[in-house]
């Protein structure tokens, strides 16, 4: 059975556009957002626990739902979806990592290509990965912090910033610092990384892939052990070729970033990498980014 590729990285850092992207290899799957490890058995993202209700809330099953539709049943409908609610009954006691398993062995010999932005928030959650994949590969995707940041709190009001607890507070005030939430979840995937063995991970910047997309997808392939010639290159070009690069039926939209769902075709582009010495956007106090924020950035190559 081939052993997956999971993309670890905070969200908004490119994971939704270069999943699909090597989800377009002629050997490779593209899975949505599967959030399986984020829950020990597979009721439990049906069954909310106080505190994880947004984490295991509707949303959270609607990759899975469209996952198992397809691989199933090779279409996505609402008759489909209704069917994977049945499939995941009958497995509703199964340790996610089982269920993940089979759904590995349903697709192989492709090799599954997933990435759940929410995995990287805890430790456990990526050790469940390797648990149940000891021979999984691992690409961390980085993304500039004050892009991502950026990015970050234009969702929600920065929902996911106060997801994590990512609170600047002093005496006289508290805010939310989503440099915060950017400093931590990378330090959580380096922590993980130290457990993997080092030909099976990678570290990419996202901004040189959007810029170089052609180079930077045949690197990745050639790594995890795919084909990197022209044809397959070409292929990954075309992320919206994929069955999950858009809306999914009434009962089950999303399973993925709704901005790439709304307009997931690439362009390739060289993105603008701001300056680290300069007030960051989203204060309104004028500060910059933390010394360690900027520290761990330029250990990433950023200048």
């Amino acid at each position: 059975m081939a052993a997956p590729l999971f993309l670890l990285a905070p969200p908004r850092s490119y994971t939704s556009l270069v999943n699909a992207m090597l989800g377009q290899h002629p050997q490779a799957f593209g899975l949505p957002e599967l959030c399986l490890f984020n829950v020990e058995r597979l009721v439990d993202l049906w069954v909310g626990v106080e505190g994880e209700n947004a984490e295991r809330g509707a949303m959270a099953r609607h990759g899975l739902l469209r996952a198992v539709s397809e691989i199933y049943c090779g279409e996505q409908s609402s008759a489909t979806v209704n069917m994977a609610r049945a499939w995941a009954s009958v497995r509703e006691t199964w340790e996610t990592g089982q269920v993940f398993q089979e759904l590995v062995a349903k697709i192989d010999p492709l090799v599954a290509v997933e990435k759940s932005p929410s995995y990287a928030i805890a430790l456990p959650r990526m050790r469940g990965l390797l648990r149940a994949f000891p021979d999984a590969r691992f690409l961390h995707l980085v993304r500039h912090p004050v892009a991502q940041c950026k990015s970050v709190m234009a969702i929600n009001d920065g929902a996911f910033t106060m997801k994590v607890n990512a609170f600047e507070i002093n005496q006289d005030y508290a805010m939310l610092e989503p440099q915060i939430a950017w400093h931590d979840v990378n330090l959580n995937i380096l922590e993980f990384l130290e457990e993997v063995p080092a030909e099976r991970q990678l570290r990419m910047r996202g901004e040189d892939i959007m810029a170089d997309p052609e180079r930077h997808l045949a690197e990745i392939a050639r790594w995890a052990g795919l084909r990197d010639d022209a044809g397959a290159v070409e292929e990954m070009m075309h992320p919206e070729r994929s069955p999950f690069a858009c809306f999914g039926p009434i009962s089950a939209l999303f399973g993925n970033d709704p901005n790439f769902l709304s307009g997931p075709t690439f362009r390739p582009h060289k993105p603008k990498i701001p300056r680290m010495d300069s007030p960051v956007p989203w204060r309104k106090d004028g500060k910059g980014l933390y010394p360690e924020v900027i520290s761990l950035a330029r250990e990433f190559g950023y200048a």
